[in-house]
This record gives C-alpha cells, structure tokens and sequence, in this order.
C-alpha cells in the first residue's frame, strides 16, 4: 500500500492553462465525445477518470493532434488553438505519455528519446551529446537506466520509464500521463511521483489518467469524471471519496469487485516439474486443478510472464517436464499449446495481442482458424464472434469494427473472447485488467470466476495485490525466476505474500 503524501502546489494563478469547451468527436458508426469539457490549472495535476470508452483518451488525442475534433473549441494559455499533429502540440508545450507503448524496439534507449530531434553538428547527429543529455536527464530524475541499451530488450516497465522521460524532456507546460503506472513497481511509481512533484513546483500542469484509486487520491489536485463520452463532474479530490467517484463513472454501485463463484476443485489439469528457460524460469513447479484459479504474485522481474510464455511455447524450454491430464506434453510453439487445450491471454495487449489494422471479428476467431475449414465459413465466423461480443459485453457499434477503436478494456475483452473460442481447458491470462476500469474489471473478474464453475482451469498472472488475493483459490509466489511459495486462499495476506515475493522468506528453502 502506497503511503499518503501531500505534493504542493505552486499555483501561477488560478487562470486556466487549457480549456475545452463542448468538445464533440465522431467516428463512423460512434459518437465518442458528447460535448465534453475540461478546465485545467497550472501547477496542479489534473485527473480524468471514467470506464474504458467514457472518452478520456479520445479527448487528450483530440488536444494534440492525432483526432481532430469534429467541433468544439481548445483554448491553450488563453489563445484558441488547433493543431494538425502532435509534433504541432509538442512545439507548443503539450506532451503526453500514451497508455499504448510504440518503441522503435531495435534502436537504443537514447534514440527513443531524442527520435526526431536529434542534436546535430551541421548536418551530423552528435551522438556523443545526444549520450550525455540522455544521462543528465536519467540523473535528474533519479532513473536507472542504460542510455545504449536496445528497447527490445527492456522490460515493459522500463520502457515506460522511457516515455515518461521522452515527455518529461519536451519541456513542456502540459504533460499528459495516461495509465503512466500500469506497467510499473512501487519504487518506479514513487520516482514518477517524485517527477510530478518536481514538474508542480515549476508550474507544470499534469493532465492524469488513471485507474488506481490510491494513487489519484495521493497524487491529484482536481478530478473530472466521464462516462460514455458524457462529461459527469470535476471536483477537488479533497471533497470526494472512492465510492464517490466510482458511482459517477459507472452510474451505479460496483459492491463486490471480486467475485467469487463456489466451484468444485477437481483433478490436476496441468502439472509443472522443474521448469527452466535460460535465466529468467528457474525449476519452477506448481500443479492446476480443475475448477481452480491459481494466482501468480512478485514483484517486476520475478518470472512471472516467462513462465507463461515457456508453458505456452512462446519461449524456449532448457529444462523441466509439463504434463497435461496425467501425460507429458511437449510444446514448441504456440499452435502445440493449443493444441493441448491451453490458451494464453498476453501481458502486453498491443504487442501481441491484437491485431490492431484487422476489425473484431478477425481478432477474435484469429486463434480458431482450422476450425472453419477451407474456404472459411465465413458465416459460422460471425456467428462464434457475435456469441463472444454478447457473452463478454464487448461495447461496439458492429463486429466490423476495427479493433484499434476500441477503448483498452474493450480490446482486452476481445482477446478473451478469442481464447475462449478455443475452449481450452487450461486459460492463462496474464495482468487481465491492466489499465481497465473498475467497471470492466469486476466484469472481466465475474467471466474468470464464471469459467472455474464450468471446471476450466485458470492462471492469474497480476501485478495488483488485492487482485491476486481476491480472484484465487491458491496464489504461486515468485522471485527472480524461482518460486518463493505457495499459499491457500486461507492464509493469504498482503503482508506474508510480500515477504515471499522479496524473499524474506522461501517455503521451498524451508522444504530442504
């Protein structure tokens, strides 16, 4: 649990840096923004909230550039302003962390940064100073970071400490954060904390979109609600409370957020016996019954996604067995993994997740093709897809749609869809609801408890604690690559898992 701090505010006055009045955006087939507005002070962090598709990211693509608006006006620093792209944004002092990373994965750190505005000796980029103010930025911002290491090869945390510090190093008078934190440690979050109160006291305004209750509470001075591209409220975050605002975001009361259906635990599904895949899986072993959801808790680094991955094919096995209903099985790629009925719900949604230029109803019979037989059933394609958009209440104009227009969590939904039209009988979904609201969170959480009733064996990969402890019948503990602990359900406590994800304790050190 983050600790309550009080960041000051450095008011220049109490005049608004950006308005936006009665903002409208059409899309073919939607109308995502209603005639929305947002006032926002300098020197102040200003937090937008509402359920995925309330329009929150729309809205911020609207001020720079990547939508334009279809009507409505922006004032920027008291002038009416337009702009055609982001670099027209960027130039006036407005910059924004997207909550979907793009790295330019095969060029170094460094070249992420300073893309597009390398400095230059005449015609040359000067590297050498390009290194340098890269180093002197890390530095200032307390970050750890190599400037000459390939974007490939950061963790998904690390690279969006990347982009918090390309837009942090715009200078700007406005930076946008949307799901800043999603990807990232406590200790990560405390240094972008430290940054946002360094950014405050030089009379930045920080537009913040967020998810997680704790942080907008600890961090924002104003928060705006929205819901279904309708603006709700904005209030000062010292007369609101959580309950408060969740119920003008969803419209309703959310009472349970993990719910939890009896199911009958039946035989091991799956067993795992000293896996290893090089130095990230370290003779990792577990067993998965029927019916059970097994949470998988540690800390960033600790294994938890390459153990997925080596199960599912994705990563090369160096060691271990895997044995699905009492037979060992071997898997070298994802089309063997689901050949033995097991399916897996990526970390990273965008990267390979979906396919952002094909529309819903390709995404979601992608994992299903063979099934359709050739030429493909064009028609039973539909059919499956429509079943998947009413089951999962996937909110889209048509299955038509591409994908990319969706909100996060729509997509998200999506992508179960297409696993569970696999009918696997083991489902591995890795963070389900990173960067989902908590209305599509507790949905996203019913759907998981719903398939253990129908005896499907399910893995919970989450970097979110109460999550973790609220969906899971047992939750494996990681740490570096190896399993720290195991635990029931009767026994869990943020405390102890903490102490087996740091290695406090180890319950297999214990065994020996």
């Amino acid at each position: 649990m983050l600790k309550k701090i009080k960041i000051g505010v450095k008011r220049l006055s109490e005049k608004y840096v950006l308005e936006m009045h009665d903002i409208v955006k059409e899309f073919p087939g939607v109308k995502a923004l209603k005639g929305v507005k947002l006032q926002v002070r300098p020197g102040t962090v200003h937090t937008l909230m509402g359920e995925n598709g309330a329009g929150k990211s729309t809205l911020m693509k609207c001020l720079i550039g990547i939508q334009p608006v279809t009507s409505g006006r922006i004032v920027y620093k008291g002038q009416e302003v337009s702009y055609k792209n982001t670099q027209e944004a960027i130039d006036a002092g407005i910059s924004m962390i997207h909550q979907e990373l793009s790295p330019v994965y095969e060029r170094s750190v460094c070249d992420n940064v300073w893309l597009g505005r390398e400095p230059k000796k005449g015609l040359i980029v000067d590297h050498k100073k390009m290194y340098d103010d890269c180093v002197a930025l890390f530095q200032k911002m307390g970050l750890d970071l190599d400037p000459n290491e390939k974007m490939k090869n950061l963790t998904v945390a690390k690279m969006q400490m990347v982009e918090i510090v390309k837009a942090v190093s715009y200078d700007s008078s406005i930076v946008i954060m949307d799901e800043p934190t999603s990807a990232l440690t406590d200790a990560e979050v405390e240094d972008l904390f430290k940054i946002i109160a360094d950014l405050k006291a030089k009379g930045v305004a920080i537009v913040y979109i967020s998810h997680k209750m704790d942080e907008i509470f600890r961090i924002s001075d104003d928060i705006s609600v929205y819901r279904d591209g309708e603006y709700i409220a904005t209030d000062a975050v010292e007369n609101l409370t959580q309950d408060k605002v969740i119920q003008l975001m969803v419209g309703r009361e959310i009472t349970d957020m993990f719910p939890k259906a009896e199911c009958k635990i039946g035989d091991v599904v799956l067993k795992v016996e000293n896996l290893s895949s090089g130095r990230a899986v370290k003779n990792v072993s577990f067993e998965l019954r029927k019916g059970e959801i097994l949470g998988f808790a540690g800390l960033v680094g600790a294994g938890r996604t390459e153990t997925m991955e080596t199960i599912f094919g994705m990563r090369h096995k160096t060691g271990g067995k895997v044995y699905k209903d009492g037979k060992e099985i071997t898997v070298n790629s994802p089309e063997d993994a689901i050949n033995h009925k097991i399916s897996l719900l990526t970390e990273d949604r965008r990267g390979n997740g979906i396919v952002g230029l094909l529309d819903i109803e390709d995404n979601t019979v992608l994992a299903h093709l063979k099934a359709y037989g050739m030429p493909l059933n064009h028609k039973q394609m539909k059919t499956d897809t429509q079943k998947y958009i009413d089951q999962i209440r996937v909110k889209t104009p048509s299955m038509a749609t591409p994908i990319a227009n969706l909100s996060g969590g729509n997509q998200q939904k999506v992508l179960i869809g297409r696993w569970l039209l696999t009918d696997p009988d083991v489902l591995i979904v890795d963070e389900p609801t990173r960067g989902i609201d908590v209305g599509a969170k507790a949905e996203i959480h019913e759907q998981i408890s719903e398939l253990a009733k129908q005896g499907k064996a399910i893995i919970v990969v989450s970097s979110e604690m109460p999550e973790v402890m609220g969906v899971s019948d047992r939750i494996v503990i990681m740490h570096e690559g190896s399993v720290t602990g195991i635990i029931n359900r009767d026994e869990m406590s943020q405390e102890l898992i903490m102490r087996y994800a740091t290695k406090q304790v180890d319950a297999s050190a214990e065994a020996e």
